[in-house]
């Protein structure tokens, strides 16, 4: 746990998902505010969410960011196992560690995660935020994505060389002036060489199911949600057309919709205000119901 004093800076946690796998997570405001648990999406860490987790313990919400498996500070599945099945089991063991209910809020993985989830763990959620993801996303969008977290896993040699892959993947952003950032998703090892900080296995498909299949299991998922439901998506993404959000509100009819008009895939780093903005209103108005 964190000993600062400073309100802006979270207290680290430590947590046990399926089979006792470790898992890191912070946390920010009153440990009795109301729960809000926040997953990233694949190839990224709990850091992702730090400025709309702090935002949103100001508000007096008990926020909590978590590295998946295999991801940032997070143990590496000794078995190998990334599937939905492991990640959505992850999250309950989590929440039932959390000890009271949560609006959950995934992008991209998470998002997938939470949405798998969802069927079982019905009492622990009282509202689900997907960040740009949906049952049947653009096949050429999830191809780019799976693409740069499978590019480079013999390394880079400079710093200055796995920011320029990034500023390939992310055209939409302009480049950072600091690798600072850039440092808490990668790893120098004894070879010299910096590795991204997370187990390339996790993009194996682990489940055996074609793309089909995988959208007939989330859609079924979908159907059955009664609790409170917010679907965020980037004008500018390749991976969430406006026909997935259509067809995703057809199974959804209750879930409230919010367009960022200058984010693309990575919503929340993209227009971090306005992501804020439209998640906060929605986990206080949740909040405020119970």
């Amino acid at each position: 746990m964190s000993n600062s004093n400073d309100p802006a800076v979270p207290a680290r946690m430590t947590f046990h998902g399926v089979d006792g796998i470790e898992l890191a997570g912070d946390a920010w405001g009153p440990p009795d505010g109301p729960l809000v648990v926040f997953l990233h999406g694949g190839g990224q860490t709990r850091h992702s969410w730090k400025a709309s987790c702090a935002r949103l313990a100001d508000k007096g919400l008990r926020v909590i960011a978590l590295d998946a498996r295999g991801h940032g500070d997070s143990a590496w599945a000794p078995d190998g196992d990334y599937s939905r099945r492991a990640l959505a089991g992850d999250l309950a063991e989590v929440l039932g560690q959390l000890g009271k209910p949560a609006v959950v809020v995934g992008a991209s993985m998470g998002g997938l995660t939470a949405l798998h989830a969802s069927v079982d763990l019905a009492d622990r959620m009282v509202g689900l935020v997907l960040v740009d993801v949906v049952p049947r996303p653009e096949e050429a969008g999830v191809a780019r994505v799976i693409g740069f977290l499978t590019e480079h896993r013999d390394g880079f040699d400079t710093l200055d060389q796995a920011a320029d892959a990034v500023a390939a993947y992310l055209t939409h952003r302009p480049r950072p002036k600091s690798h600072e950032g850039l440092k808490r998703n990668l790893r120098q090892r004894a070879d010299g060489r910096w590795y991204w900080h997370w187990d390339p296995n996790f993009v194996v498909d682990h489940g055996g199911e074609t793309l089909d299949q995988q959208a007939e299991a989330l859609e079924a998922a979908a159907r059955q949600l009664r609790m409170p439901v917010l679907l965020v998506r980037g004008r500018m993404s390749d991976v969430v057309s406006p026909q997935g959000v259509e067809a995703f509100r057809t199974l959804v009819p209750h879930a409230d919709f919010v367009e960022l008009s200058d984010a693309a895939h990575t919503a929340a780093g993209d227009d971090n205000d306005a992501f804020t903005d439209a998640v906060s209103e929605f986990v206080v108005a949740v909040a405020g119901q119970r």
